[in-house]
């Protein structure tokens, strides 16, 4: 059995992960350029922990500037089994109101700038997004939170625009219309790369607004959202502590085989693949390289 890395990627409002023992920081080199930061490596009731801060400390980085194939491969290499990203959204629904923690279970992709992929010319693979997050994962959350006094809702949407700018009215109507839950900027091309390192994913949306749809939301300010941001922030910080502490410490094999993705995925003959392009991925796709 692999032992459990638990990964924690903290998005706006979370900048450090208090309660980590054995800290130390730690700067990953990528073949696939500079992640956001160094990580932050350390336990939690015993339990490896890896910490990365989305946008860097002080939120220097925009969600178009994030090198998300450079944060999710340094995560692989820092042993990382079991991703979990905490995530600032907006909302398209009444019952999830701002404070709302959302356990999201599928994605839409609206990105348009960002590389999306580590494989392609040279060394082609299509894994499957049928099911982007790992259901164990969810599992786990819902049951610190309930532990932790805290409530979740299971299930939801999120669709994933480009930004930075906010939606126009026009564009939210049509998110909340097409069933949506809610509406972010950063879980795509996040989620499908953790797929591709074999790295089970899950998200933790933590509603700060009702996006423009809502008349009392028709102009949203980053001012409003930062209140809200800090009062999740501080509740997101408990959860992660409590999921530490039940977390299995055994990495349990993924029921949708999310953690050997890989293993039907590359379609390039051996003979045609580029070297180069293979050193890349020593990390992401080094176990069927091999």
């Amino acid at each position: 059995m692999t032992k459990s890395v638990l990964g924690i990627i903290g998005g706006s409002g979370i900048y450090d992960l208090p309660g980590l023992e054995k800290v130390r920081e730690q700067n990953i080199k990528s073949p696939w350029g500079e992640p956001s930061g160094a990580v932050r490596i350390g336990e939690i009731a015993g339990l490896p922990v890896v910490f990365l801060s989305r946008h860097s400390p002080g939120h220097k980085l925009s969600p178009s500037d994030i090198n998300y194939r450079a944060n999710i491969d340094v995560l692989k290499r820092a042993g990382v089994t079991d991703l979990v990203s905490l995530s600032a959204c907006g909302s398209f629904k009444e019952e999830l109101p701002p404070g709302t923690f959302v356990l999201i279970d599928q994605f839409v992709d609206r990105t348009y700038k960002r590389e999306s992929s580590f494989f392609g010319k040279g060394c082609v693979a299509h894994v499957s997004m049928a099911h982007p997050v790992s259901p164990r994962l969810p599992i786990h959350i819902a049951q610190a939170a309930s532990d932790a006094g805290m409530t979740v809702v299971r299930g939801g949407t999120y669709v994933c625009i480009e930004g930075p700018q906010f939606s126009t009215l026009a564009e939210s109507l049509t998110y909340k219309q097409l069933g949506y839950s809610v509406i972010g900027m950063t879980n795509m091309p996040e989620a499908k790369l953790a797929r591709e390192a074999e790295i089970c994913y899950a998200t933790v949306a933590m509603v700060t607004d009702y996006d423009c749809w809502h008349p009392d939301h028709d102009a949203v300010q980053v001012s409003d959202i930062i209140k809200v941001l800090t009062a999740n922030a501080d509740k997101a910080k408990r959860l992660v502590a409590q999921l530490a502490k039940d977390f299995p410490r055994e990495h349990e094999p993924c029921p949708i085989g999310s953690d050997r993705a890989l293993d039907t995925a590359i379609i390039t003959a051996p003979e045609a693949r580029d070297p180069a392009l293979l050193r890349k991925l020593d990390a992401v796709a080094g176990r069927v390289l091999k």
